[in-house]
């Protein structure tokens, strides 16, 4: 088992309501929340603590049905396919609204990483990462704001980097920051485009996160980009999501969980 936002994680994932609630008073009693990426990593952690709080949660990844982490129950549905078509889109908050009749929550968490020297990234790279890290938080963000506009009221929260704002010297990571790089300016405009039918968008940049993305990597080089000389640990990313959920005046932020590296080069 591991620790996850406070959480002891195993193979199953419990549906029982904890205490201490973060819920936007405006919200039913058990809101619902659509969470994509959320087979693992990232979008795993905050779908078992969105489960926890309470919520009802709408699950996506190419194959989520097939983990072993989450289990499909009347709070919990999981729902396969490529996030980054708009069939799945629609299917995902089709599924949502169908069974749970509104979508309080879209947390965008699916996202890949492809690192190489620049010149060397192929055409099918391009289009994979525009379709995963770009188209797959554009259409299910339209079919999510479609119903929050009929409900007057929902919030999205998307994860980007750290990256986009201080990138690494010699580090091949141009192709991730063009599609990263627009998650925060999206979040912005959505949230000025947004703000009188009382939705909110914000975004979540961490540096690197301890997940299994980063697995066979060098953790200890990978410590030195982080001015606290430590990866950013899931839960943090947990509890940012949980406190932009229960501050209603937050809107068009990007919330940077780094240690600070994006105020500077050198510590």
């Amino acid at each position: 088992m591991i620790e996850t936002a406070g959480f002891l994680r195993s193979c199953t994932t419990s549906t029982e309501e904890g205490p201490g609630k973060v819920m936007d008073s405006r919200n039913n009693e058990h809101p619902t929340a659509i969470v994509t990426g959320a087979s693992s990593g990232i979008g795993l952690a905050i779908t078992e603590a969105l489960l926890i709080q309470g919520y009802r949660v709408v699950a996506n990844s190419r194959r989520i049905t097939k983990s072993c982490d989450l289990k499909a129950s009347t709070k919990l549905l999981l729902v396969d396919g490529d996030i980054g078509n708009k069939e799945t889109a629609i299917k995902v908050a089709d599924t949502a609204i169908q069974h749970f009749g509104r979508i309080d929550l879209l947390v965008n968490s699916a996202g890949i990483y492809i690192a190489k020297p620049f010149t060397e990234y192929t055409p099918e790279d391009f289009e994979t990462m525009i379709a995963t890290n770009v188209a797959g938080y554009f259409f299910v963000t339209q079919q999510t704001v479609a119903q929050m506009r009929k409900q007057k009221s929902g919030h999205i929260v998307s994860i980007s980097t750290v990256l986009t704002d201080q990138p690494l010297a010699g580090a091949p990571i141009s192709l991730p920051v063009i599609t990263k790089s627009t998650i925060p300016a999206f979040s912005r405009a959505l949230a000025m485009e947004l703000v009188a039918d009382g939705i909110r968008v914000n975004t979540i940049s961490p540096g690197v996160v301890d997940t299994p993305m980063h697995a066979n990597d060098d953790h200890e080089l990978l410590k030195t980009l982080n001015p606290f000389r430590r990866l950013v640990q899931v839960s943090e990313i947990v509890d940012a999501l949980l406190y932009l959920q229960s501050a209603p005046m937050v809107n068009g932020e990007n919330i940077r969980i780094d240690g600070g590296a994006h105020a500077g080069a050198k510590w």
